[in-house]
């Protein structure tokens, strides 16, 4: 049986993230120092998403909502 996720799955039509969806927000857009405007996640983080752990996915989703993404608007 797998394990449950971080935190429960949010109801249909709410546009609630949980910790292991994946951030993006189809805002994928980098300047100079290849982390997503959208999302927050460097180009290797986006790239390595869906090999990741849940625990490496949970370091992830930690940062990147301390600096204050995902922005649905870039």
């Amino acid at each position: 049986m797998p394990p449950a996720p971080a935190t429960p799955p949010a109801p249909e039509g709410r546009g609630v993230f949980t910790m292991t969806d994946s951030p993006c927000v189809a805002v994928c857009s980098t300047l100079y120092d290849d982390v997503c405007r959208g999302c927050g996640r460097t180009a290797m983080e986006v790239a390595e998403w869906v090999f990741l752990s849940p625990e490496e996915k949970q370091v992830i989703w930690t940062r990147i909502r301390a600096e204050g993404y995902p922005r649905r608007k870039g």
